[in-house]
């Protein structure tokens, strides 16, 4: 499905800042949570992102926070540099796409929604779906 989408976003402390325009997802890939060992290190937890444009991306704050670390040959993982939050990574192979970091938008669109889970052979269990109780915020008892 083609989703057009603007969107803003940026980093926990505040410091990275950005704004996207263009494609999200759709005819340049699915959007999927990503559950490999790499991206669980970086990230804490799996990876939920989607592939964008690099061209409709623009760092409206704090570019020269951005540090850009390469986890594999070729495959860049860009994060700020004094919050640590992912941001995005990159392909070297493909300079015209970024795959942008879920979590780092302020408002996902509405109809934004998992389209593939990967790398789930050796996903550890605390990671598996459970039916572990759901809370809307903090869990009772924890101030």
């Amino acid at each position: 499905m083609e989703r057009t989408a603007s969107v803003f976003g940026g980093c926990l402390c505040g410091g990275v800042r950005f704004a996207y325009q263009g494609p999200l997802g759709g005819p340049l890939g699915p959007v999927t949570v990503c559950h490999c060992a790499s991206c669980r290190r970086a990230q804490g937890y799996a990876a939920a992102v989607a592939p964008i444009l690099a061209e409709g991306f623009t760092v409206t704050a704090g570019a020269a926070l951005i540090r850009e670390f390469e986890s594999s040959p070729g495959k860049r993982r860009a994060f700020c540099g004094t919050c640590g939050s992912p941001l995005y990574s990159r392909l070297e192979a493909l300079p015209d796409r970024l795959r942008l970091r879920l979590g780092a938008l302020d408002d996902p669109p509405e109809d934004l929604v998992v389209e593939a889970h990967k790398f789930t052979a050796g996903v550890p269990a605390w990671s598996r779906p459970n039916d572990a109780p759901r809370h809307s915020g903090q869990e009772p008892g924890v101030m």
